[in-house]
């Protein structure tokens, strides 16, 4: 089952501010985090155009919206998914939830997402963590998280 996830949408249901990069960083590890131990499949997508980076981490793919909206891009994948009644949407945004729902997908709410994925709850809206940098290279060092 594909999880969704509005990016931006989550970050301002934790910090009521508009994301800056660092903030999308955070997201990224953390959600690396919490993957890192089970198969699920995620899409995390974002408002604007990508950075210079990778957009692919494990389970996690990251997809930047461009000049649209990142609600109107996820609308567009759910309408093009084979099986989107498979697809779950994180969000807390209800006319996006209704839009989702109505193409066929389902939709979680980002407290029961934190809940499914360990630790029990949503990451800090503090600062963001500090990255292990010698966690990282272990991480891509193991064959199975890289990409093909």
């Amino acid at each position: 089952m594909p999880y969704f996830i509005d990016g931006d949408n989550l970050i301002g249901h934790l910090r009521r501010e508009r994301p800056e990069t660092e903030d999308r960083a955070a997201l990224v590890a953390e959600l690396c985090d919490r993957l890192r131990q089970t198969r699920a499949r995620v899409v995390l997508f974002f408002d604007g155009p990508p950075p210079d980076s990778r957009s692919a981490l494990g389970g996690l793919s990251i997809r930047f919206s461009g000049t649209v909206p990142a609600d109107d891009v996820i609308v567009r994948e759910i309408d093009r998914a084979a099986a989107a009644g498979e697809i779950v949407l994180v969000t807390a945004d209800r006319e996006l939830g209704r839009r989702a729902r109505d193409a066929g997908a389902k939709t979680c709410a980002p407290g029961a997402f934190w809940e499914r994925f360990g630790r029990g709850r949503a990451p800090s809206s503090g600062a963001p963590r500090s990255v292990d940098v010698q966690d990282w290279v272990r991480f891509f060092e193991d064959e199975r998280n890289r990409l093909e």
